[in-house]
């Protein structure tokens, strides 16, 4: 009987595997934390047991075995993806939403892990990006700017009751000092260009920089991560390096075409959930391109379309999109990209077309 995928050419077991990744979003994870508070702590732990309850039941219906499944840590790996994601204060019955679409629908309805086309965890995100584009984009602003800090305590009852034991609403906590509503850098860009406002005004505008800060702090915890999974050989560099560099040649071109309106390639690599998104989420390899120029073809055409639809699209970080309209392709890119096989020779109608 052959196994399914994902298919690794080393000793390492896939729950070895996953917890070296898990281990490995610790460093962005950490600083997210610490910026963004306790909300993103009670969203991995709340995502984390709501995917794990959802393969559970799914495998007791199923009939299959159940400890040696869950022992395999992809479920708990796609409740984290998913709870990073997440805004720090998501009302806690959407997270259950997400993370029990992510298991049932996009993995356990094809069969499980190893047969789901696309990834898990950014189906469920786009779910509730559709589903509740408000709650989605509520993102609270970093600390050390915030006008009003939720505690353990208040983050609790946000999530839970959507407002605070004393009355303090969602809205009470997403100010800056001096006043200004919270929106990430790439919510900022988008609306303020719709306004008619240039680059280099929404740069000057007042908490935008120490916002984008925060984000690059949080994309350096991410791609300490990254370098951590490549050190390892836990993922191949092909598909995290075409993708930064789709990103960087797409929105360096933008910007030489037109720098008042497009936004710079160090912006775009810096903010958003770019390098959570190269490293972590794109090289998932059950629902990544499997052959050595597949996996930098669909690196560069994931970096492409973040940029793309970040910068025409309707929504403001476009990372999960891309990732699952690669996953689409994934099936063609394989195809017309596998190696010849040593001592085969390339057949005449290869080399005539």
């Amino acid at each position: 009987m052959t196994a399914s995928s994902p298919f690794f050419h080393h000793a390492l077991s896939t729950s070895r595997l996953m917890q070296i990744v898990i281990l490995a979003l610790i460093p962005g994870a950490t600083i997210q934390i610490y910026l963004f508070g306790y909300g993103v702590l009670i969203n991995l732990i709340l995502c984390g047991l709501f995917t794990v309850s959802a393969e559970y039941l799914v495998l007791y219906l199923r009939k299959r075995p159940m400890l040696e499944t869950l022992k395999d840590n992809s479920a708990l790996l796609t409740g984290l993806l998913l709870g990073l994601a997440l805004p720090p204060t998501l009302p806690v019955w959407m997270s259950f939403i997400g993370s029990w679409f992510a298991i049932l629908f996009a993995k356990q309805l094809y069969g499980g892990l190893g047969f789901n086309p696309f990834n898990p965890a950014m189906v469920g995100y786009v779910l509730l990006l559709i589903s509740f584009p408000v709650e989605m984009t509520a993102w609270l602003p970093a600390h050390t700017s915030a006008e009003n800090s939720p505690s353990l305590i208040e983050s609790l009852e946000l999530i839970i009751f959507s407002q605070t034991s004393s009355g303090l609403s969602l809205d009470d906590f997403r100010k800056f000092a001096d006043g200004y509503t919270m929106a990430t850098p790439l919510d900022w860009v988008k609306t303020e260009h719709t306004l008619g406002k240039m680059v280099a005004e929404i740069n000057q505008l007042s908490g935008f920089s120490e916002n984008w800060n925060s984000w690059k702090w949080v994309n350096l915890g991410y791609l300490a991560g990254g370098i951590i999974l490549l050190a390892t050989k836990t993922i191949r560099w092909q598909i995290p390096v075409s993708a930064l560099a789709g990103i960087a040649i797409t929105a360096q071109l933008l910007s030489v075409f037109d720098p008042d309106l497009y936004s710079s390639a160090f912006f775009h690599l810096s903010t958003g959930a770019t390098m959570l998104g190269v490293f972590f989420i794109a090289t998932d390899p059950v629902s990544a391109s499997t052959t050595p120029k597949g996996r930098i073809i669909y690196g560069a055409c994931i970096g492409f379309w973040v940029v793309i639809i970040r910068t025409f699209g309707g929504y403001p970080d476009a990372m999960a999109f891309a990732v699952l309209l690669l996953n689409l392709a994934v099936p063609t890119i394989d195809h017309y990209t596998k190696p010849l096989i040593y001592g085969h020779k390339v057949s005449q109608d290869k080399l005539n077309g």
